[in-house]
């Protein structure tokens, strides 16, 4: 993607279909007039007076306990600089999604037009009872370090600079465990560190705090070294002028033990890396450009213990391991500040949390046959789901046992269980797959290319790394498509109608023919067919030449999946083919099966698609929780819909006693497990959440499906198929693009996963 498509893709992202990227949504019904009385007047009256007899009953009746204000006057704006407030608000929206999607913390972004620490302080604190935290962003230094004190030691609620102390707190995890794994006394060792700004300066303090001995700090910026001479440091940076005047950062480097990064690209040099000590430790956080780059720096020194700020490299010290869930901890406690107890908390949590085994989900996600603690894992992973459960609760304990707590928390096993409903809401499933799938892109072919948003979805993917585009269609509408989207890559178009496919068109009809040939099939019809794309793509599929197919935006959903059947084998030892959909609801990711194929299908039928879609079910890292619904519970209709399912259940029971499954049920028992509980306490779903839904026929899976969809705009990742022996899947009719990118991601996983069953059947 060029340039300019990549700004005006940007432009479009944050301007349609509404402008931002937060709203404001009613938690409370509003659709009749007793309620709108009690929303506002006169029933506000009494949470109004309750709340004037005591302040405290604010976090009672209003929404302030989770409410978190991202704060700015925009003038040390990511790599932009002083761009001033307006200009900052799409990034203070960032981050308060992000508050949002990793720890359901709600966010009113707040722009102040004031450089005047005074003035910025003031406006501060008098919006402050409307907020149960304060993050401070952007905010150039030395003023960030003024105005971040005096508001803590002025206001009682949590505030934190997260650009300061984010880096800190997720830098310090990461040094405590690679000093383990180089067997190394904190005390003992020499860091260096280029960049003195106010993620430096605040890491260097926690280091201290963590062990380090202050003299043994030695401090770059732009100018050179921090030594006593230099008259232009600040008070803070005066604390680490350790440096002797005029040396230079090469000579510093001989013999540390750590190198601390946090300036610009590519300032460090091999030789300067092997001037280093033994089992180095090296945080190149420059963005996006390290300090040096990770793949040289590892060539160089092979006992390197190495962190960057990229995703693309093991151990990405990322400031979303941290303040999510620091503030969850300290909003969930009421406390009154965030201290330097609840950061060191933070800290030894995520040092804690990466020696623990880690979920089967977090290593699909990252295409890892198991990450272990080691040099190439030294921290969590951002998608680990561990997070909010180990981090917040750490942070709340701190708060509380540090005296700053006000609301302290008694029952911590049902706190952890509280904090991991919250995770229910967002799509992180999404970012699993997507991520999985660019640990290993496979060949993808786009068999209607010739279409803007088919197309729009194959950039996206190639862009993205998910897979690696093949285009079917019209050549030339494809090439002015591409043109006018700014696609400039250059990716392989093929149109099975024009001469220059004659060859292969022929070949692959040759092959169906010959493997058709006693069903019916003519070697005519073989040619006529592969004239079309969808034939000649899964031939494409068949024969080697792509690893995956997706189809179906411009066509029926019956006329799409036909050539696929006719084409694809079954795969080994499965006699049915179905399809699930992922759908992304308020509870967290449910499976609904089988919404596309089997109109009526039969108990036999009921039992294989249940394990099918079990087994696509734990291809996305979860344990399948599996409902059998029905319009009755357990016996209590002798109707043959009812009777199928029941025996259905009955020989999975008999014959996949592990799996758990159970029905049939009604959706409403399925869904709620307390009143499951209550009434089925015999159930094998009682006590659990119930992720996986089996339909008794294709009518009702449709229209169930269909309906979350709309009526809700929950999103759908399907229908997937299941059963077939490679990787091909279909859209429904005029999918969206997003849709389509996580249909394409959903093949390439598929396509991984088929890769490995052929491996283990060969060997």
């Amino acid at each position: 993607m060029n340039k300019y498509s990549k700004r005006r893709e940007a432009l479009l992202y944050h301007a349609k279909p509404t402008p931002g990227k937060i709203q404001v949504v009613p938690t409370k019904k509003y659709a009749t007039q007793r309620d709108l009385s009690l929303a506002y007047s006169p029933g506000v009256a009494e949470p109004c007076l309750e709340i004037a007899k005591d302040v405290n009953n604010v976090y009672k009746y209003t929404a302030k306990g989770n409410l978190v204000a991202v704060i700015t006057n925009g003038t040390a704006v990511l790599g932009l600089g002083d761009i001033g407030p307006e200009a900052s608000k799409p990034v203070m929206e960032g981050k308060a999604l992000l508050f949002k999607i990793f720890a359901d913390i709600d966010v009113f972004d707040i722009e102040v037009g004031t450089k005047d620490i005074d003035a910025f302080i003031e406006t501060v604190k008098n919006i402050a009872p409307t907020f149960g935290g304060i993050n401070l962003e952007d905010i150039k230094a030395p003023e960030s370090f003024e105005i971040e004190r005096r508001l803590v030691e002025e206001l009682n609620i949590p505030v934190m600079h997260d650009d300061q102390h984010g880096t800190a707190i997720i830098s310090s995890a990461a040094l405590l465990n690679a000093l383990e794994l180089a067997d190394k006394k904190i005390e003992d060792i020499k860091v260096v560190v280029s960049g003195a700004g106010s993620a430096a300066l605040a890491c260097a303090n926690l280091y201290v705090l963590l062990g380090v001995n202050v003299k043994n700090i030695i401090m770059f910026d732009k100018d050179g070294v921090l030594s006593k001479d230099r008259q232009d440091l600040s008070a803070l940076q005066q604390k680490y002028a350790n440096g002797i005047p005029a040396i230079d950062l090469k000579h510093a480097l001989k013999g540390a033990d750590v190198f601390l990064g946090l300036s610009a690209g590519n300032i460090l040099t091999p030789d300067m890396l092997l001037e280093m000590a033994n089992d180095p430790i090296v945080f190149a956080m420059a963005n996006p450009v390290p300090e040096i780059d990770y793949d040289l720096a590892i060539a160089t020194r092979h006992d390197i213990i190495m962190a960057t700020g990229r995703s693309d490299h093991p151990n990405q010290v990322n400031n979303v391991l941290g303040f999510p869930y620091i503030f969850r901890g300290a909003l969930d406690v009421r406390a009154t500040k965030i201290n330097e107890a609840m950061k060191m908390a933070a800290v030894r949590a995520l040092a804690s949390l990466a020696k623990e085994s880690v979920p089967e989900q977090v290593n699909i996600a990252y295409g890892e046959t198991k990450l272990n603690f080691g040099r190439d894992y030294i921290i969590p992973k951002p998608f680990d789901p561990r997070l909010i459960a180990v981090v917040a609760p750490a942070v709340a304990k701190a708060a509380m046992e540090s005296g700053v707590a006000t609301h302290p928390i008694h029952d911590w096993e049902k706190y952890e269980e509280e904090l991991l409903e919250r995770l229910g809401s967002d799509n992180k499933m999404v970012r699993l797959l997507t991520n999985r799938a660019k640990t290993d892109p496979k060949r993808i072919v786009f068999a209607e290319a010739d279409h803007l948003d088919v197309l729009k979805a194959a950039q996206i993917v190639l862009e993205e790394g998910i897979g690696h585009p093949i285009l079917l269609g019209d050549k030339e509408v494809i090439l002015e498509l591409k043109e006018e989207l700014g696609f400039d890559a250059d990716v392989p178009i093929f149109d099975p109608k024009k001469s220059e496919e004659d060859e292969r068109r022929l070949r692959f009809a040759d092959i169906f023919w010959k493997s058709r040939q006693r069903r019916g099939i003519s070697l005519l019809d073989a040619q006529k067919w592969m004239r079309e794309r969808n034939y000649f793509a899964a031939m494409m599929v068949n024969e080697g030449e792509a690893d995956a197919l997706v189809t179906g935006y411009s066509r029926s959903y019956p006329s799409v999946i036909k050539p696929m059947m006719q084409l694809i084998d079954k795969a080994p030892g499965i006699s049915l083919i179905a399809t699930a959909n992922m759908m992304m609801t308020n509870r967290g990711p449910m499976f609904l099966s089988d919404t596309a194929i089997n109109p009526d299908p039969s108990a036999d039928d009921l039992a294989k698609i249940a394990l099918m879609t079990a087994k696509t079910v734990k291809m996305f890292g979860m344990q399948p929780v599996m409902a059998m619904v029905s319009y009755s519970n357990f016996g209590s209709s002798p109707n043959a819909s009812a009777s199928k399912v029941r025996e259905a259940v009955a020989y999975l029971h008999k014959y996949y006693p592990d799996l758990i499954v159970d029905g049939e049920i009604q959706t409403d028992f399925a869904l709620n497990p307390e009143m499951l509980q209550k009434k089925f306490p015999f159930s094998k779903l009682a006590g659990k959440k119930v992720n996986t839904l089996i339909f008794p026929n294709l009518e009702a899976a449709n229209i169930n499906y269909k309906m979350l969809k709309e009526l809700y705009k929950v999103d759908s990742i399907g229908p997937i198929i299941l059963g077939m022996d490679k990787p091909v899947h279909v859209f429904q009719l005029g999918a969206s693009v997003e849709e389509m990118v996580n249909m394409a991601a959903v093949a390439v996983v598929d396509a991984q996963e088929k890769e490995k069953r052929n491996k283990i059947a060969t060997v």
